[in-house]
């Protein structure tokens, strides 16, 4: 099978994995603010999801020859590994818990805080138990500057949401005051409806086309609050921010279990069993996490949450608007999360959570798709800037750490 051995090859997967996840949860946050129920986008993009494990056992693990030691994913599909299968399937887990809780989280504190305040939260626990999982192969001095500098971002990613709420609140408070046609308080009750239709030329993302509310405008929030699937005006921010820590926490287990689930430090195979490879490791994976995710979804097209709409099973078959960008957010998540495993393999787990920089990635299409932080304050910007420079200093300084596998 193929393996990456090289810390040149570890480093380009992860610089690879940091562009396909830092762009998926553009494309279901769009989905949502096209009003697409997020049941109906996560059960499409879980599909997909699975399917890129599946395409990835059945290349890298199958290519060349099968020894003993280095078996390929067929033949370890029979062997008795089951106590590595289930710390893969424990991190399959709390990632599609971390993955579901994040589209939420999107709607109430926007793409680009939720995810620098959950990758964040990530590195900071999870490289930590990684570093002592891998024997400390990476570089401790240098290692631990880059989580301290994730953990300052956690704090200013806090303050950005926090700031630019506070200014689209004075957004909408002061449209509320000069609007002529009777716009209450909570700035939707008598604003006119969007015309909308997803799919689209002309849809909300086109914030400054002609006709259109202009991104960052109180008229451009409520036009939004009236065509996403979520509904976010009048809800306290400390929902969003509650979600996303959750989210946080859950990401932070999986990388450290798939750690065990691949070099079995604890112990738990039985001796000649040969480790999992990163191959069947990320199968079993994937295919809980798609378990997971799969009767979650399907309990909540019918008992959803946070006043989502309900559905059912048959609306959800004939629902096609958005659902080539939900399966190939799901491919995108799935290849990104292989590339990241691929790399940290070779050159240790801790040293692979480089790949939460992801947010610089979501930050840009949170900016361009979405006008996030447009005609916000100066504090606004200042605190973004902020947040953005000590990320990706923490990213450099966590692959400069990388070190080699024996």
């Amino acid at each position: 099978m193929y393996m990456v051995e090289s810390k040149g090859g570890a480093i380009a997967c992860m610089l690879l994995s940091l562009l396909l996840l830092g762009t998926w949860p553009a494309l279901l946050t769009l989905l949502e603010r096209r009003g697409r129920l997020p049941q109906h986008t996560y059960l499409d993009y879980t599909i997909t999801n699975l399917l890129a494990a599946v395409i990835i056992a059945l290349t890298f693990g199958q290519f060349g020859p099968s020894t003993p030691e280095m078996p390929d994913f067929l033949t370890q599909l029979s062997q008795d590994n089951w106590p590595s299968v289930l710390f893969a399937m424990a991190g399959g887990m709390v990632l599609s818990l971390g993955n579901l809780s994040t589209q939420y989280a999107w709607a109430f504190v926007g793409l680009s805080v939720t995810e620098v305040v959950s990758a964040s939260i990530t590195v900071v626990i999870g490289t930590t138990l990684n570093y002592y999982l891998d024997d400390k192969i990476n570089k401790a001095e240098i290692l631990f500057p880059g989580v301290g500098c994730f953990l300052i971002a956690v704090c200013l990613g806090s303050a950005v949401h926090s700031s630019n709420n506070a200014d689209n609140k004075t957004k909408l408070d002061d449209y509320s005051n000069d609007c002529k046609d009777g716009v209450g308080a909570n700035g939707i009750s008598s604003f006119k409806q969007t015309n909308f239709k997803a799919g689209s030329t002309n849809d909300l993302e086109d914030g400054g086309s002609s006709g259109k509310a202009k991104f960052g405008t109180a008229a451009f929030l409520i036009e939004l609050e009236n065509t996403r699937s979520i509904k976010v005006f009048g809800k306290g921010t400390f929902i969003g921010l509650a979600i996303t820590f959750f989210a946080g926490i859950c990401f932070s287990m999986f990388s450290p279990a798939f750690n065990l689930a691949t070099n079995d430090q604890w112990h738990t195979l039985k001796a000649g069993v040969p480790h999992l490879t990163v191959y069947t490791a990320f199968f079993y994976f994937s295919s809980f996490c798609f378990v997971i995710a799969m009767v979650l979804n399907l309990t909540f097209l019918y008992y959803p949450i946070l006043n989502a709409p309900k559905s059912s099973l048959k609306a959800y078959l004939n629902d096609w608007n958005g659902r080539g960008w939900a399966l190939l957010a799901g491919l995108l998540c799935g290849f990104g999360n292989g590339l990241q495993f691929m790399g940290g393999q070779a050159a240790g787990y801790a040293a692979a959570d480089a790949v939460q920089a992801l947010p610089l990635v979501s930050t840009f299409w949170g900016v361009i798709l979405f006008g996030e932080y447009r005609r916000s304050s100066r504090k606004t910007y200042t605190l973004l800037a902020g947040m953005l420079f000590m990320f990706t200093a923490a990213v450099a300084i966590l692959m400069a750490s990388s070190g080699h596998r024996k």
